[in-house]
Formats: structure tokens, C-alpha cells, sequence
């Protein structure tokens, strides 16, 4: 009974420093279900023409103090694809990260969903590169749709200002690189990604 009772002791002690250990991500992002399409008008054609552009494989997870990281690599889009044949040094560049998004979301909020059940969180996304520093607000709407899984969608139109695509000189060098000397100042983007319970 006494070796029962220093056991127990031993456990109570214990389960404080259990609790204290560092806890992995569980919310990730699944890779082959989850991408971001824009839609660009080009007007300096006779007639204005819509194309779709891609960004696949899209890559993050929600830290236990609820830190949205999402890498976005060149690679990730598919305008390598639409210059032909590269340089071999281009291949090198293509992997790595141009831009990291951050933002908050609290992984006990999809905890709490149950099946079925959906809710539209806004997230405010950082970027930070040497070039930029913005922030903006993403009204998303969270949807379980299993035990482990959570569809993310947009709660309402996005879109990206054309005017300020063009106004950055890296955007424009790409985009001309492209073909793309006027564009409409209004970008339609979709987004639709799973998050997986790991």
C-alpha cells in the first residue's frame, strides 16, 4: 500500500512536467489539396482576355500558440511552366521561399467544430520581405468535414487590386515577362485548401 501511494505521488509530481513539454503542430495544410487561383484580365489585346493562374501545393501549419506560417515558393506557381525552357539556375530559385504569410488563428477553434459545422474567422496576414510590409485582413470561412479534416474558403469575394500589382516592380517585371502590359485593376482569387488534424 505504501509503495502504491509513492507511485501515485510520483505520477501527480510528474504530470505538471508532461504538460510542459513542447507540443508539435497538429493543423497542416495538405499539400495535394489545397491552392489559390487568380484570374487576370489583359487589356491590351483587341479584345480582353481572362487567364487563370495557379498556385498549388500550398504548405503551412497552425503552431500551438496558434501561428499560421504558409511558405510560398516559386515553384508553387505555374509560370515556370509558361516561359519554356529555363536556365538550370532558374531550377535553383524555384524552390526557394519568396514570401512567408503569417498569421493567428487559434487551433481550439477547429477543435471545436464539429462535423458539419462551419464559422468565418478573419485572419489578418503579415507579409514581410525586404521589399514588402503589408497587412491585410481575409475574412475565411472554416468547414469540418470529417474527424481530421477542416475545408478553408473564402467567406466572401477576394480579389487583388490590379493597379497595385502593377505598381510593384517585381510583379511587373514577371507579369510582362508573361505578356502582361495592362491588366484590370480588379483580380479575382479563389482559394480552397484543407486542413488536416495530425
Amino acid at each position: 500500500m505504501l509503495l502504491w501511494r509513492i507511485a501515485l505521488k510520483a505520477l501527480m509530481a510528474l504530470f505538471p512536467l508532461l504538460l510542459a513539454l513542447p507540443v508539435q503542430a497538429d493543423w497542416q495544410l495538405d499539400p495535394g489539396q489545397s491552392q489559390v487561383q487568380a484570374s487576370i484580365t489583359q487589356l491590351d489585346g483587341e479584345v480582353p482576355q481572362t487567364h487563370h493562374h495557379q498556385v498549388n501545393n500550398l504548405q503551412g501549419d497552425i503552431a500551438a500558440d496558434g501561428t499560421l506560417r504558409l511558405p510560398l515558393r516559386l515553384s508553387q506557381t505555374d509560370l515556370l511552366s509558361r516561359f519554356g525552357e529555363l536556365p538550370p539556375w532558374v531550377g535553383l530559385l524555384a524552390n526557394t521561399t519568396l514570401v512567408t504569410l503569417v498569421a493567428q488563428m487559434p487551433p481550439e477553434r477547429l477543435d471545436g467544430l464539429d462535423i458539419g459545422e462551419s464559422m468565418v474567422e478573419t485572419l489578418t496576414f503579415r507579409v514581410q520581405t525586404d521589399l514588402i510590409n503589408q497587412e491585410e485582413a481575409v475574412p475565411l470561412r472554416f468547414t469540418r468535414e470529417g474527424l481530421n479534416e477542416v475545408r478553408v474558403t473564402h467567406a466572401e469575394p477576394m480579389a487583388l487590386d490590379g493597379n497595385a500589382l502593377m505598381a510593384n516592380s517585381t510583379v511587373r517585371t514577371v507579369l510582362s515577362m508573361l505578356g502582361y502590359q495592362q491588366i484590370d485593376e480588379h483580380v479575382p482569387v479563389t482559394l480552397n485548401a484543407l486542413l488536416v488534424n495530425r
